[in-house]
């Protein structure tokens, strides 16, 4: 994180509201905070990730919760980078499991990848993804 202090100004104060609603904890909250204000006073829009793996054919419930938030920078005029690996489809994932996922071939991962960004393309807005 950049030194330099940037204004929070109340559009800043706003997206901070909205990055924190809905949130039980907000870690290094001062350090966020300066990123929206950095954004706001270069006009440079925030670039926020999201990885996931293609091991199952549908992406998990659990995960509207972080595509909702995402979608919400999204609106505030932020990036998206919606990533879906490989690597770990391929090898298999235990996940914290006593077993390990079977790994998956190409296919099944090619296919597995669509389904995932037309799930998330639900909550996302593509034209910033």
């Amino acid at each position: 994180m950049s030194t330099k202090s940037y204004p929070v100004t109340p559009r800043v104060l706003e997206a901070m509201e909205v990055t924190k609603r809905g949130c039980e904890e907000l870690l290094v909250e001062a350090d966020w905070l300066q990123k929206l204000a950095r954004s706001e006073a270069t006009q440079k829009p925030l670039r926020i990730k999201l990885g996931l793996d293609p091991t199952a054919p549908d992406i998990h419930l659990g995960h509207t919760v972080v595509l909702n938030k995402l979608r919400q920078l999204q609106d505030l005029g932020h990036t998206v980078i919606f990533l879906i690996g490989d690597f770990t489809s391929m090898i298999g994932d235990p996940s914290g499991r006593n077993s390990t996922r079977p790994p998956l071939t190409p296919e099944e991962i090619a296919v597995n990848a669509k389904t995932y960004y037309q799930q998330a393309s639900i909550i996302l807005d593509p034209s910033k993804t």
